[in-house]
């Protein structure tokens, strides 16, 4: 099996899973409990916490457990309109993740005034926009920091200096960032910053969010004190030990890991490009998450492309594995200009620490002769 969908999610590492199994063993407290049972399993926690803080350059009370990246987007743009309801008015782009762009439907049904910035070519938000897009009514930016189907890499910091002059707080979703390119909070200025343990070889059903100290919110469920009276309900402990854990690998493995890792997808990117002709790269030629590769290929339904590649067990997508069943074209290749048949003809690849000189080898054999096949079906000329 190739795999090449690491953007979609992460085989969970075996020493992550070793360390959830040896948890699940031997702790099973309450964490809310003051009894030693429950203190340790707090301990436990505690010092994951402070592991994800850390990868974040953030203190250890300012992260926030939750169930999900999703569930975090949604923390911080439900809480921070909670938080000022004098406030109607939000800005996000027009690439973002489900997460944030369900959000902003759901705020437009509250009355709330969205404004989807416009990106260019590359997917990259304009700065003027934002600046036009911003009044006294604004209580919320929520522009993500590498976009999950192109890998574009957004102006974050800039975006924070012009939303705080404004004095309006800023969210980033970072699942897509974290493992692959520098995520420091405090460097980007942010106030609230999403990221996932499943995103970078840990489990599922466990995210985190970054609180900056004095950001208005609102707690986004209701009930106990966990998690500092902002998400109430008893926490996933197996899950916050296992993002821990995510954690420390990803820093023993460090810029080592990810530079092989980038290193593959190029030669992965160049030997497309030279093999296949008529292919379209998209996404931003350097300013992007390197590991991930988009790809229109005129003339042939993207569906019929990774059917056929799955045939050979490799599987890559056509985008976000949280909208993969919709038939609808990617919202993102529409924002960044692409006609509706070159957007259905786009799949992604993104490749992550399983993959290998052997795997690239194996789809530059495979992929041109598929979609050689398939064009020929379907009676494409590329020369027009």
């Amino acid at each position: 099996m190739i795999y090449l969908d690491h953007n979609a999610t992460t085989p969970v590492d075996p020493a992550v899973a070793e360390r959830m199994a040896w948890f699940l063993r031997e702790h099973f407290g309450n964490p809310s409990s003051i009894y030693p049972i429950g203190r340790k399993v707090k301990e436990l926690m505690n010092e994951a916490r402070e592991r994800v803080a850390g990868s974040l350059g953030v203190d250890r009370g300012e992260i926030f457990f939750t169930g999900s990246g999703t569930e975090s987007d949604n923390f911080a743009i439900f809480g921070t309109f909670d938080a000022a309801p004098e406030k109607n008015e939000f800005v996000t782009s027009a690439i973002e993740h489900p997460a944030v762009i369900e959000a902003a439907k759901a705020l437009e049904k509250r009355g709330v005034k969205v404004t989807y910035l416009p990106v260019d070519e590359y997917g990259t938000v304009g700065l003027d926009d934002l600046r036009s897009a911003l009044t006294p009514k604004t209580g919320l930016v929520s522009v993500m920091h590498a976009n999950n189907e192109i890998g574009t890499i957004q102006p974050i910091v800039e975006i924070v200096r012009i939303a705080h002059e404004r004095d309006v707080p800023v969210h980033t979703d970072a699942v897509q960032s974290l493992g692959k390119i520098d995520v420091d909070a405090r460097k980007l200025g942010v106030d609230f910053l999403t990221v996932s343990a499943h995103k970078i070889y840990g489990p599922k059903g466990i995210g985190a969010l970054y609180i900056r100290r004095g950001a208005n919110i609102c707690p986004f469920v209701r009930g106990g004190r966990q998690e500092r009276g902002l998400r109430a309900g008893t926490e996933n402990t197996a899950g916050i030990v296992g993002f821990g854990e995510a954690v420390r690998v990803l820093e023993e493995k460090g810029r080592k890991e990810r530079f092989r890792v980038e290193k593959l997808a190029e030669t992965l990117k160049k030997g497309v490009e030279e093999r296949i002709p008529s292919v379209r790269f998209n996404g931003h030629p350097e300013n992007r998450v390197k590991s991930t590769l988009n790809f229109a290929f005129p003339g042939i339904e993207a569906e019929a492309i990774l059917l056929s590649l799955a045939t050979k067990e490799i599987y890559v997508s056509t985008g976000s594995a949280c909208s993969e069943e919709s038939e609808e074209v990617s919202h993102v290749l529409q924002a960044i200009g692409l006609k509706p048949e070159i957007a259905r003809s786009s799949i992604r690849m993104s490749l992550g620490r399983s993959n290998t000189e052997e795997d690239i080898a194996v789809v530059l054999r495979e992929l041109p002769e598929i979609i050689k096949k398939l064009r020929a079906i379907t009676a494409f000329h590329p020369e027009g």
